[in-house]
């Protein structure tokens, strides 16, 4: 599965594809860490779990690719799929989700070309999760090469029952049963609950520490 090399503008090769998208994940980290650092700063909380990142494998293009009847070229990847580099934030609270999005929109050097909020609007399935394709400009030495990446926010809980989901559907190859679909459903449900029972007592406490302070400066 190997790409056809045609040159353009933006890339020559699989190599400096490579190089551009692993430098946009770089990027973005490092924009989420600072982020991150200022927030602890400034409210004394971290808003970010974790962060994981990757690139899409040549195979997994390839097939993308393929299944839109698109021919396995370095331009036809560019252009068309948007998920090469993938970043996933790891919140605590669902209202952490759409405070880390705002501060991504703020960037000036970040353009957000899509949203897609299936924490409003699940999919079938029960997912939930966050998603932004953004583009951030690449600093080489002889251009600027404009990169899409794909950010993925959810809550810790949203992150367990995704994992789990993916594990149960590769062993059915995409086809389980009705009845373990529906029960994805249902723990979906329950996942969403927890969330919101959660995000409820942060803010109860919150509150609660927001008053004993005043009561010490009183």
């Amino acid at each position: 599965m190997e790409f056809k090399p045609i040159r353009n503008n933006d890339v020559d090769s699989w190599k400096e594809v490579n190089l551009i998208y692993n430098s946009a994940l770089k990027e973005i980290t490092t924009k989420l860490e600072i982020l991150n650092d200022e927030f602890q700063h400034i409210h004394r909380y971290n808003p970010i779990e974790h962060i994981k990142s990757r690139l899409k494998s040549p195979e997994s293009i390839v097939k993308k690719l393929k299944k839109h009847g698109r021919e396995s070229t370095i331009e036809n990847m560019v252009e068309y799929i948007n998920d090469i580099a993938g970043v996933r934030i790891i919140c605590s609270f669902t209202s952490d989700i759409y405070r880390i999005a705002e501060m991504l929109r703020n960037q000036n050097d970040i353009k957000v070309l899509s949203i897609k909020d299936y924490i409003k609007t699940p999919k079938p399935s029960g997912y939930k999760s966050y998603h932004m394709i953004v583009s951030i400009p690449i600093f080489l030495s002889d251009r600027v090469a404009d990169t899409k990446v794909e950010i993925q926010i959810r809550t810790v809980a949203m992150d367990f029952w995704a994992s789990l989901e993916h594990k149960i559907n590769y062993k059915f190859e995409g086809n389980a049963p009705d009845s373990i679909k529906r029960e994805l459903v249902e723990c979906s449900k329950m996942v969403s609950d927890l969330d919101e029972r959660m995000l409820s007592l942060n803010e109860e406490v919150t509150k609660y520490k927001e008053k004993e302070l005043e009561a010490k400066e009183a």
